[in-house]
């Protein structure tokens, strides 16, 4: 009787321990094939001519280029069409549009500009714009000054 009851249980716990093995399995397959999603947001950034978050443009001479990088990097899980508005001292200098990216995907560009005015720290901003939103999503800027040419009055 013994020897029965035995085998019952050893059938029961082998049952249940393959049981286990099969949700482990399959919960392990289901969290290789589902990625979490993580925060969504874009990154927005400038950098200097040299490709490096120093040496900005922020002293020049009137009638001078100032460049520097702009770029941008999607991590909304999602395909998002962005706009970027550059602006001097509040006026509309530059605008960027047909910027695509798939999640993950990255863009960046040169932008160069000449200052039409001499004037200390002007705010050089970067607004970054979603497809259909009227609002910037993510702004930037720099200080600049911008003197006269030698023998300008």
């Amino acid at each position: 009787m013994v020897e029965g009851v035995r085998e019952v249980l050893n059938k029961a716990v082998r049952i249940v321990l393959l049981v286990c093995l099969v949700l482990a399995v399959g919960a392990t397959i289901y969290i290789a094939l589902s990625p979490k999603v993580g925060e969504r947001f874009t990154e927005f950034y400038i950098l200097g001519p040299r490709g490096r978050a120093e040496g900005y443009p922020t002293n020049l001479t009137l009638g001078r280029n100032g460049t520097v990088i702009i770029g941008v990097v999607n991590h909304e899980y999602e395909v998002v069409s962005y706009r970027v508005v550059v602006r001097l001292d509040g006026e509309v200098i530059a605008v960027i549009d047909g910027i695509t990216l798939s999640h993950g995907g990255r863009w960046e560009g040169l932008f160069t500009f000449t200052p039409q005015k001499v004037g200390e720290r002007m705010k050089l901003e970067f607004l970054l714009y979603r497809d259909g939103v009227e609002d910037p999503y993510r702004t930037l800027h720099l200080w600049i000054s911008v003197r006269p040419r030698w023998g300008s009055a």
